[in-house]
């Protein structure tokens, strides 16, 4: 059995992210097949197009994590019902220069916790909108809104509610299957011309 390389964000900067914590119960739920390497955000610089000639350090380790990656897995909180500004900055990073998107045909998953009842849900519907622009096949089924219960979840990942480890484990099991799907069919790769706006 093949093995597929994960890259995953987590789009909080927070030392005590709870959505930090949800990406290591996924990690330990997982599959045996899919083996994952986090994609650092903290470094960035706001992106601006004034940097297309000559991308710093950490841009290019961005991209070519995102190059070197199977699939990507976005673990993400809700900010002001839509995207944190440091993961939005970051898939602006990995989308330019213009004919260089990284996420072009990467299959991708988003799943994300919070304390309230619905579960990163708009942001969720904010990330698919940003990914289909960006030619990103997306794991539409199950959705994965997470409310947070620190009693249920370790630090460490462990998951003490038998029907969320559940839950979480079909949700990988159906990722992890949609990545193969959608390898099988298109090789991940770049493609030219993803962005029809200048970013000036």
């Amino acid at each position: 059995m093949s093995t597929h390389r994960i890259g995953y964000f987590v789009g909080s900067l927070s030392s005590t992210s709870i959505n930090r914590v949800l990406s290591k119960a996924l990690i330990k739920l997982a599959p045996d097949g899919l083996e994952f390497t986090e994609i650092p955000i903290r470094d960035l610089p706001l992106y601006s197009q004034d940097y297309d000639a000559d991308f710093p350090a950490p841009a290019r380790a961005l991209k070519q994590a995102i190059d070197a990656s199977d699939g990507i897995l976005f673990v993400s909180p809700e900010y002001n019902r839509s995207i944190p500004g440091a993961l939005k900055n970051a898939i602006d990073w990995g989308s330019r220069p213009w004919g260089t998107n990284s996420f072009a045909r990467k299959p991708t998953g988003i799943i994300g916790a919070s304390p309230g009842g619905i579960g990163t849900a708009v942001m969720q519907s904010s990330m698919r909108s940003v990914l289909s622009f960006l030619d990103a096949p997306q794991l539409n089924a199950p959705e994965a809104y997470i409310t947070f219960n620190s009693e249920d979840f370790g630090d460490d990942g462990e998951v003490g509610n038998e029907s969320t480890a559940e839950f979480l484990r079909h949700y990988m099991s159906e990722y992890e299957a949609f990545v193969q799907r959608v390898l099988s069919v298109n090789a991940p790769g770049h493609i030219g011309d993803e962005h029809p706006d200048s970013r000036h």
